[in-house]
């Protein structure tokens, strides 16, 4: 796949559908992102998310941003069609396009949100550029990500040597602000993290895992992702019952949060 994604996998049709499934998270979740996201947005009356997948925070900012236009610009074929599937809204527009070539006006956008996806990018600064050109001057810009030094994602308990394969693929958080703030196109204004429950217990996250939709699974050999399988199965067989609503059992998991605004003059 050329542009936004160096991966290849989500050019799959299989594979976006399982996409869908195993990123999908609890509706709760959902919305305190949502909230949260829109709250460092500020009055925005056409969001960008670049990177949109399949959807799923395009449709939440729409019902959280009830005033806006949700432009969702993915660079796969694939996961739009299940964005128009699963998450069509009638404020949500999604567009083929990648992250330095957006199939938008100068100008044209509010707010931007980049969701799990600047380790994807093979060109951060020309993504900055382009978001600069879009963006009006002062809109802001949400990036959820984990940085480098602060890879703590449940998945490396069950898949260890995912932990350095990430290293390698995730910026280091003054990597990632300098390749945005270069050139004075944006300015950091918060740098923060969040955390939600992504499954109920390990029960589930085991059945999330087990569809291998992340990215990063396809480096994994079969033995690979068996044994590690095999792990989070140990360790689901040991978990106390937990009742449906006390949410002892819920699993975290954290992200990086990193809020721009754009500088009225970008280079």
């Amino acid at each position: 796949m050329v542009g936004i994604f160096k991966d290849i996998a989500h050019a799959d049709p299989r594979l976006a559908a399982a996409y869908e499934r195993g990123n999908d998270l609890p509706g709760a979740s959902l919305r305190a992102w949502a909230d949260l996201i829109a709250s460092q947005l500020g009055d925005a009356d056409r969001i960008l998310e670049v990177g949109a997948g399949t959807g799923i925070f395009c449709a939440a900012l729409a019902e959280q941003v009830p005033q806006a236009e949700i432009v969702g610009v993915d660079p796969s074929e694939p996961m739009l069609a299940e964005a128009a599937r699963h998450h069509g809204h009638p404020r949500v527009h999604y567009r083929l396009g990648t992250a330095d070539a957006l199939p938008l006006d100068a100008g044209s956008c509010d707010a931007a949100l980049l969701s799990r996806v600047v380790h994807h990018l093979p060109d951060r600064p020309a993504a900055a550029r382009e978001l600069a050109r879009v963006l009006r001057p002062g809109g802001r810009v949400v990036i959820r990500t984990t940085v480098r030094e602060r890879l703590d994602a449940p998945v490396y308990r069950y898949w260890p040597e995912l932990l350095a394969h990430d290293a390698r693929r995730f910026p280091a958080e003054a990597e990632l602000l300098a390749d945005f703030t270069g050139g004075g196109r944006f300015a950091v204004t918060r740098v923060f993290s969040f955390a939600q429950p992504i499954a109920r217990n390990l029960a589930e996250l085991r059945d999330r895992y087990a569809l291998r939709a992340e990215s990063k699974f396809g480096v994994l050999s079969e033995a690979e992702f068996a044994a590690g399988l095999a792990r989070l199965d140990a360790a689901v067989s040991v978990e106390p019952a937990a009742g449906p609503a006390d949410g002892d059992g819920e699993v975290l998991e954290r992200y990086d949060v990193v809020v721009l605004e754009r500088a009225a003059e970008p280079a």
